[in-house]
């Protein structure tokens, strides 16, 4: 059967629609290229009604006509997914399923196939995504250069060694709650000190927004933007001091730690 699709996707529930969204409109590929399959026909309905894309509920006909394959589909149900799907030696595989190993994916597939692990996060709904991939030793160099590009439409992307995925799950994977419970603290610290909700929240996601792109384009370090801001006896070093009174930088690190070693433990 003739490839028909770029990308095929098993699996449109939250972060699968949203990678797919994501990379139509950095314009990385074209809506009736992609093939996306579930288990809901009312969700595969919206996206085809939504995102343009082509649907459908047979994951067998998906994998025949699709050059690439993306799994977003929960762990535990990939086996199953997997077991009646016949891939192409040469098919890119890409999965999303969360603490499943490039080892145990190959033990569901083939020895010999080009597999990708990748952990993006819940910011690719809006295109801001940090995502992780380590690639098998399969993969040529062209898939990875189809992979950092595709997911670099979604945000950002780092390839790492397969070894690092927990620690990926940890900082990027787990991430947007801590800065999210930050957020909203220093949105309570505003309103404390007078300002209405609404004007703390919209000047809270600002100056977070603000953050990231300065560290992004200026690649300095959080120490130096600190350091620009603080002055001698000022209201900054007033608020640092009761922020190391309160252990945030030891609360943060260990928030990390504990989520990559449950990563660690949920994966084994």
């Amino acid at each position: 059967m003739a490839i028909s699709y770029d990308l095929g996707v098993i699996g449109a529930g939250m972060m699968g629609s949203a990678l797919v969204r994501a990379f139509l409109k950095a314009g990385l590929l074209q809506a009736d290229r992609v093939i996306m399959s579930d288990v809901y026909p009312a969700t595969l309905s919206t996206l085809a009604e939504t995102l343009g894309v082509q649907t459908t509920d047979d994951n067998r006909l998906l994998v025949e006509q699709s050059a690439v394959v993306m799994l977003a589909v929960k762990p535990q149900v990939l086996p199953a997914v997997l077991e009646p799907l016949s891939l192409r030696s040469d098919q890119l595989v890409i999965s999303i399923a969360a603490g499943v190993t490039l080892a145990k994916l190959a033990s569901l597939t083939s020895e010999t196939q080009p597999l990708v692990r990748v952990m993006p996060n819940i910011l690719a709904t809006v295109a801001q995504a940090s995502s992780a991939y380590a690639p098998s030793a399969q993969v040529t160099e062209a898939q990875v250069d189809f992979v950092q590009g595709l997911l670099s439409g979604a945000g950002v992307a780092v390839k790492v060694e397969e070894r690092l995925m927990d620690a990926v799950t940890g900082l990027p994977g787990s991430g947007p709650a801590f800065v999210a419970v930050f957020a909203e603290a220093l949105i309570d610290g505003g309103v404390v000190a007078g300002l209405p909700r609404a004007d703390a929240t919209k000047l809270t996601a600002q100056m977070l927004r603000g953050v990231g792109e300065w560290l992004q384009q200026t690649g300095g370090s959080p120490a130096q933007l600190k350091d620009m801001v603080t002055s001698p006896g000022g209201t900054t070093i007033a608020g640092l001091r009761a922020l190391e009174g309160g252990g945030l930088r030891s609360a943060a690190i260990e928030a990390v730690v504990a989520a990559a070693q449950r990563s660690k433990e949920l994966g084994s």
